[in-house]
């Protein structure tokens, strides 16, 4: 069964454009019902459509993300951390939070006072880094805030994976909208992106990409930056590259 689901799988990959299987490792491992993925893919894209066609196998209950993303730039983690570090302190959505790092087995330190944790309306974020993968907690007053976050995270070089545990007070119920309202943002803060030229639309939970590009590069931006997002099921690109 397991070498059928892992056939399966690698089959699947082979005519999804966003996953080269020259380049990306994958590896599935099956057990009851529970598919196990590890290895590296090249981009974020690949990672989450690996994730997305194994879950869609009818034997798959559940699976196990271990994929990480080659980094863009090798850095270590107290880079990292510095990095976005500087990132959420440097937006103005996130002025006011409360922010703690921990980067490995180290201690726990304040990077700024705020609110804090367990404060009345206080917003917080503490970022974990460990072996590349950035780990997001602490609470937020919205989805977009949450989903900005994890943005943020996913743009630094060295980051190999983002696991965004962010809580959202008072909760808010998730829809198409808020995840377009998110998207708007995100694409809007690239600093490698012309947002004017992106036409988005979301339906459950899946977004499709229209409008124009200039390069095969930027295209793929305006995708890494959809598939960064918290509940985001599914991207389709529709963009146009126009070479000037």
């Amino acid at each position: 069964m397991n070498e059928r689901i892992t056939k399966q799988v690698l089959s699947d990959l082979e005519h999804d454009r966003r996953v080269d299987l020259h380049r990306d490792r994958v590896e599935v491992g099956f057990d009851d019902g529970v598919a196990t993925l590890s290895g590296e893919v090249s981009s974020i894209a690949a990672k989450r459509v690996t994730l997305e066609l194994t879950a869609r196998l009818p034997e798959v209950t559940g699976v196990v993300d271990r994929l990480r993303v080659r980094p863009a730039e090798a850095m270590g983690d107290g880079a990292i951390a510095d990095h976005l570090e500087r990132a959420l302190a440097a937006d103005t959505v996130f002025a006011e939070y409360a922010l703690y790092r921990q980067v490995g087995a180290g201690a726990r330190r304040v990077v700024r006072a705020g609110g804090g944790e367990g404060a009345a309306g206080g917003c917080w974020i503490e970022i974990r880094v460990e072996d590349g993968v950035v780990t997001l907690d602490g609470d937020v007053p919205s989805l977009s805030h949450k989903r900005l976050a994890g943005a943020l995270a996913w743009w630094v070089p060295g980051s190999r994976d983002v696991i965004n545990g962010l809580g959202v007070e008072p909760p808010e119920e998730d829809n198409d909208q808020e995840i377009l309202d998110a998207l708007r943002i995100v694409l809007e803060k690239d600093p490698m992106l012309d947002a004017t030229q992106i036409r988005p639309r979301c339906k459950n939970s899946i977004v499709t990409l229209e409008g124009w590009a200039v390069s095969d590069a930027q295209r793929d931006l305006v995708e890494f930056d959809a598939w960064a997002l918290f509940g985001v099921d599914g991207v389709v690109n529709d963009i146009e590259v126009r070479r000037a």
